[in-house]
């Protein structure tokens, strides 16, 4: 069997279907002896791209004034610290709303400490996402003269004639979906974003966004030269929040997202934010540990968790305080609120999936998931969400139904998979929905609940029209093939410079050919769940043996023992323990290679065993 195979074949193992990265490069991807570089040519990196790629300087930062409105937007915020008016910066409840804000507070207190600036999150249950009319006229009769929202507002048409009305200086900065007319943006003061009126226009997160304004106000505030000393190494520190929101939100990490977040992470290391400090602290992180993977699981959700079943203001104080003690204090009652939120997360995922089975949206029939109940916390409808997507593989939206002035409505949070654009569907659903937005990967939507059957079926028409089943199974790309002898603590801390991982930019996987297990699998963990794998040269042509750790995979070692040849889809890594520094891998899926069955694969939701044919 060759490498990759055919452009477009895949091969399945126990979990999952296999497929090579960029299979039209299979010649460059397989004959250069060093790993890396065949990992590179498999992500279509070489020559200057490559350099570029594995170096990303702060210097290759594309400026900031190329966003439309940026400099009209600053000189107004500069106007206003002249002038002494108030100025409030209006955020979202999230990791990126959350750090947005903190990031545009930060760098107007370090232009002017006395300026007249405030914060305002909306609360999540309350008021909803994004900006609302209520709270700009209330913003307004407290004296605010500018406000500027983060993370939100480029559909807020209604808010934004509330702010004219009110004599109010509306400044929208954003990176979701903008209207696809351009009649229907916002009627605002200015409307920062970085993708309205330039295609090519990077894919920043809000914080993204945020940092970028940030920037221009530095310079603009030295006279439109350089920044001053003061504001530059504000703007070095502000990186450790724009990577949180950059991470948190899942955008793509290339590009600029790529140079924020890997230096950003790097300096959430040795942060000078007290808040930041007491939140890595408090997630027992070792400062030198800190990666793409630690924010996504251990710092991101308890920032989220505020604004999940509490206030999002909190975890914006967390990011301003220079108080240590309150510091400590906030970031322990963050930990509290993650605690309460897993749970209530468990609960409401085993019934949603419960229900999701009880009405057949499991089946290859109804390819989507749409689900409403009035005991669902709306603050955690939308992790909930990912984990149905992770388990049924298909899009999904789960919905609070709830009683309002305006009657029952049905309001919550969609999660999609990969290929599939969530927002647009949506669009091609809106006659049935009050209000909705968000992008490619992640939505969120209300309707009248009499209105909610309607929906659900043309939703899954909608679906059911563009994914086949075939669509609906697990299909994990990998880079290159390697041998056990390839997979050193050398060549691993190398592939470690293609990181930071995450959406855009995936963990390097490799199909390990030519191995087999050197031993029977043992099972690991209190209740035995996850698995433990000792790998080798099928040949026995190198006495090296590499660990291999599988996560929840107990029920899939049937047929796996000593001895028996397979083909490997794993993670490399490293791992520290007490000083020492070894090799090993995350297994993500296994083909044993029997002669009487060369793979093995599961059905679709990974229930039941069959050959592959």
């Amino acid at each position: 069997m060759d490498a990759g195979g055919k452009a477009g074949r895949r091969m399945r193992g126990l979990t999952r279907r296999w497929r090579r990265r960029h299979p039209e490069n299979a010649p460059a991807a397989s004959t250069d002896p060093r790993l890396l570089v065949r990992v590179l040519a498999a992500r279509q990196l070489d020559g200057p791209d490559a350099e570029a790629f594995l170096d990303p300087s702060l210097l290759r930062l594309t400026d900031p004034s190329a966003i439309r409105d940026i400099d009209r937007a600053a000189q107004r915020l500069l106007e206003a610290i002249d002038a002494r008016q108030r100025i409030v910066i209006y955020g979202d409840y999230d990791v990126d709303g959350i750090t947005a804000t903190a990031i545009l507070r930060r760098m107007l207190a370090s232009i002017a400490p006395d300026a007249d600036v405030e914060t305002y999150i909306p609360h999540r249950v309350e008021e909803g996402y994004g900006l609302n009319e209520q709270a700009i006229r209330k913003l307004a009769d407290e004296g605010a003269a500018v406000i500027v929202s983060v993370d939100c507002g480029v559909t807020a048409r209604e808010p934004a004639r509330a702010a004219r009305e009110v004599g109010v200086d509306l400044i929208i900065t954003d990176h979701h979906n903008p209207p696809e007319d351009p009649a229907e943006l916002p009627d605002a003061f200015a409307i920062v974003h970085p993708r309205l009126g330039n295609d090519d226009g990077e894919e920043l997160c809000g914080a993204g966004v945020a940092y970028k304004l940030a920037w221009r106000l530095a310079t603009l505030s030295a006279g439109d030269q350089r920044a001053r000393p003061a504001q530059r190494e504000v703007l070095v520190e502000l990186l450790a929040l724009a990577s949180l929101g950059t991470i948190a939100d899942m955008v793509p990490l290339i590009g600029d997202n790529r140079i924020i977040a890997r230096h950003g992470l790097s300096r959430c290391r040795s942060s000078s934010i007290v808040g930041l400090r007491a939140l890595v602290a408090s997630a027992r992180l070792d400062g030198s540990g800190i990666d793409a993977e630690s924010v996504g699981f251990r710092l991101a959700p308890r920032l989220n968790a505020c604004g999940r079943l509490a206030h999002s203001r909190d975890a914006v104080e967390l990011l301003l305080t220079d108080d240590e003690d309150r510091a400590i204090e906030i970031a322990a009652e963050l930990c509290r609120l993650n605690d309460e939120r897993r749970a209530t997360e468990k609960s409401i995922t085993e019934h949603a999936l419960a229900l999701a089975i009880e009405h057949g949206l499991d089946t290859d029939d109804r390819r989507a998931v749409v689900l409403a109940h009035e005991d669902w916390h709306p603050g955690v409808v939308g992790i909930v969400c990912s984990r149905v997507v992770e388990k049924l593989r298909r899009p999904t939206l789960l919905l609070q139904r709830k009683t309002t002035d305006a009657g029952e409505v049905c309001s919550g949070s969609g999660r999609s998979i990969e290929g599939f654009n969530l927002h647009a569907a949506l669009s091609d659903c809106a006659e049935h929905l009050v209000k909705f937005g968000g992008h490619d990967a992640a939505a969120g939507l209300t309707l009248a609940a009499e209105n909610f059957e309607a929906f659900r079926e043309a939703f899954i028409e909608r679906v059911n029209a563009e994914l086949s089943p075939e669509d609906l199974i697990t299909t994990t790309d990998y880079d290159t093939d390697a041998t056990i002898d390839e997979i050193t603590l050398e060549n691993t801390v190398a592939l470690g410079r293609l990181g930071p991982f995450g959406a855009g930019n995936p963990k390097i996987r490799l199909r390990l050919v030519n191995a087999r297990l050197a031993e029977d699998p043992r099972p690991m963990g209190a209740d035995g769940k996850h698995i433990d794998l000792r790998l080798e040269d099928a040949d026995r042509r190198s006495p090296r043996v590499l660990r291999a750790c599988a996560w929840n995979w107990s029920e899939h070692v049937t047929g796996l023992r000593r001895g028996v040849p397979v083909e490997a889809l794993i993670a490399p890594k490293i791992n520290e323990w007490r000083g020492r520094r070894t090799c090993e891998a995350e297994l993500i899926d296994v083909a044993p290679r029997h002669a009487d069955a060369p793979i093995v694969v599961v059905s679709r939701n990974a229930q039941s065993v069959g050959a592959a044919t």
